[in-house]
């Protein structure tokens, strides 16, 4: 019977499904596997599980082989990797400022078996870059790939520390991105202020996502903002939700705030 397991390349990169074969295989198990770009270096994320080909005869998918455990010498492989990683980033980097290219080069990252280096970057607009391809192909005589990301994705490969005190959610857990709006934070009852809700990338912040559900879900119970209600602790116009604490602020007919619990609402 076919098994598939999860592998995953980066810390917090997308885990893909390959054939496990014959492999007996664990959650943290280095393993070589067959990628489109050649033989890639990954860790087993998802363990084996087994394939109901009847379940998928509809839709049926060929999976990718696990080629086999890593040994010694693939992570020496992967160590010379990152020297020449190191290598080729302060080499270009040497020339975006000769050829005064407007890119902000912020990675390098080589296929396992160094037959092809991918240079990441971001800029305001497209780059002429032909010049500096053929500058780099001389230099590291291998295939080069300049790609152009946005500054989410540099801020997944880069890393950091958040305004939380933790390490970065896009480094860490998140494996793509999910649209994020000014109206989360406004459900949320947060300030405004991009400087408050925005990530170290510049944009707004993944962690709105997050509990953005939950608000809708705990808000439906609650009256509009701008709606008169009468409480215990008087009648008055809702002018705020503290949907955590499941309390309203209301302002009384004699201009005086008052927060109240919720189920002290006798008509609204």
């Amino acid at each position: 019977m076919t098994k598939i397991v999860g592998i995953r390349f980066k810390p917090a990169g997308k885990v893909y499904d390959f054939d496990a074969g014959v492999f007996v295989l664990n959650q943290g198990d280095p393993v070589i596997v067959e990628t489109e770009q050649g033989l890639g270096f990954g860790r087993v994320t998802v363990p084996p599980q087994p394939y109901d080909e009847q379940k998928h005869q509809s839709e049926p998918r060929v999976y990718k082989k696990v080629f086999r455990l890593a040994t010694e010498k693939d992570f020496e492989q992967r160590e010379k990797n990152f020297e020449t990683e190191k290598a080729a980033y302060e080499f270009c980097l040497k020339y975006i400022r000769e050829l005064n290219l407007e890119m902000n080069l912020f990675t390098v990252e080589s296929t396992f078996d160094a037959g092809k280096l991918t240079f990441f970057f971001t800029a305001e607009g497209r780059v002429d870059f032909r010049e500096l391809v053929k500058i780099l192909v001389n230099e590291f005589h291998t295939r080069i790939e300049m790609r152009q990301v946005g500054v989410r994705n540099q801020a997944k490969m880069c890393g950091g520390i958040g305004r939380c005190g933790r390490e970065l959610c896009c480094s860490t857990f998140i494996e793509k991105f999910d649209p994020v709006s000014i109206r989360m934070a406004k459900e949320q009852n947060l300030s405004l202020n991009p400087t408050k809700i925005s990530g170290l990338c510049g944009r707004l912040m993944c962690c709105l996502t997050f509990e953005n559900e939950t608000y809708q879900v705990l808000k439906q119970n609650f009256p509009q903002i701008g709606k008169m209600v009468k409480t215990s602790a008087g009648e008055g116009k809702v002018i705020r939700h503290n949907v955590i604490c499941n309390r309203i602020a209301i302002r009384r007919n004699d201009g005086q705030e008052v927060e109240t619990e919720l189920d002290t609402i006798i008509e609204n």
